[in-house]
């Protein structure tokens, strides 16, 4: 089962003809879909076209012929050996028959054909539109045996979906059909885990985009940010000090945690603010000195010293919501620094952390008022901080006493 979720377009040829297949699966693939659903004469088309997961509805004949004959039947092995067609990633079963109200579904599921053809590992996913009771128990039992179940509503929007989530969330990878954005959202929103992922059927390319969108959104890490009481800022004289410039523009309320000590990490704005002296750098966080923690995607730490190029650390904003970011460079230069030391009020009292930033206005920390240059903070204020009570080795959370000071 997936722990990420994905974004599937919807390409077959209920969309139109090839022309129109083609236009929707290229909007998709620039917008960075995780896979493609298209019929399974198409497969090779799809990979021409460029590199994304590729499913594809198993031929009726095949699926008839699957489930008429015994599993070691040759007429099987000969439909694996010579379909014809491109490998897909994953074959669904569903399309012209029980899935889609084609075929009634049976009293006895165990003569079901599009459940007999993933059962016998002929397919990996099932296609069900949701028409009525019946159809979501349907579903149910595909997702016994399906790796991926796709869910598309008739006339029904979040109870169904709420249903199948409960039941079989944990099955399989569920998938809900959607037809924009907003849908998308609400699909990974429900019953709060949500779906694994969606299935698009839209041509347009915004929407596309959206989608994608609200799939990196949902993804996202959500920080508990908290504040903390300034408690003392000293000059401290130079100390090797990174920036780290990234390969993404920043927003205004963005900007990445960083401290001398892994439990209390401060938020530092990137320098998207305009000055008399000096332009925006949109791109950058003037992070603190070598020896500082950053924050990164897998919930992980890493020194400022030890990034380069190519490597991923967390964004997040004044609300604590995150995305992640490639470093395009860090740049060390010695610099004039400030040791800024804060308390932040525990479950178990008081807690004194500090980190080291570089004595200069371009640098802005998060104060209650708003963004303040480090060179105007005073005692009293206070900060925007994450706060994790735990120790770390490696970067890794870890459950040992370590002192920092």
């Amino acid at each position: 089962m997936t722990t990420e979720r994905e974004v599937w377009l919807k390409a077959d040829d209920t969309v139109g003809d090839w022309d129109a297949q083609k236009r929707r699966i290229t909007a998709g693939l620039e917008a960075g879909v995780d896979w493609v659903l298209v019929d399974e004469k198409d497969v090779s088309k799809v990979r021409e076209l460029g590199a994304v997961n590729v499913a594809a509805f198993r031929e009726r004949g095949d699926v008839d012929i699957i489930a008429d004959a015994e599993s070691d039947d040759e007429e099987v092995d000969e439909i694996e050996r010579d379909g014809g067609h491109a490998e897909p990633d994953a074959y669904v079963v569903g399309k012209g028959g029980e899935g889609d109200g084609t075929i009634d579904i049976p009293n006895d599921l165990s003569g079901s054909a599009d459940l007999t053809t993933i059962r016998r590992g002929n397919a990996q996913a099932a296609y069900v539109r949701i028409a009525g009771k019946e159809y979501e128990a349907f579903a149910e039992a595909a997702a016994d045996d399906a790796d991926y179940t796709i869910v598309v509503g008739e006339d029904w929007k979040i109870i169904p979906l709420e249903n199948l989530i409960a039941r079989i969330g944990e099955e399989t990878t569920l998938v809900a059909g959607v037809e924009s954005a907003a849908d998308a959202r609400t699909a990974f929103e429900t019953l709060e885990s949500g779906s694994d992922a969606v299935l698009l059927d839209s041509d347009d390319p915004s929407t596309i985009r959206d989608t994608v969108a609200a799939r990196d959104a949902a993804d996202r890490e959500k920080l508990d940010l908290t504040w903390a009481e300034v408690t003392s800022v000293e000059q401290t004289g130079s100390a090797d000090r990174v920036c780290i410039d990234t390969g993404s523009l920043l927003e205004h309320d963005e900007g990445m945690l960083v401290g001398s000590m892994a439990r209390g990490l401060v938020f530092v704005h990137a320098e998207t603010a305009e000055s008399p002296y000096v332009a925006s750098r949109p791109f950058r966080v003037n992070a603190g000195a070598v020896h500082a923690y950053v924050r990164t995607p897998d919930g992980g730490t890493k020194y400022l010293s030890e990034l380069k190029s190519g490597d991923e650390v967390q964004v997040t904003d004044t609300a604590g919501k995150t995305r992640e970011v490639i470093v395009g460079r860090a740049k060390i230069e010695t610099r004039p620094m400030f040791r800024i030391e804060l308390a932040v009020e525990t479950d178990e009292g008081e807690d004194r952390v500090e980190t080291l930033l570089q004595n200069a206005e371009t640098i802005k920390v998060h104060t209650r008022e708003g963004r303040k240059a480090v060179t105007a903070l005073e005692p009293g204020d206070e900060l925007l901080l994450y706060y994790e009570d735990t120790a770390r080795h490696f970067g890794e959370a870890i459950e040992e006493s370590i002192i920092e000071k």
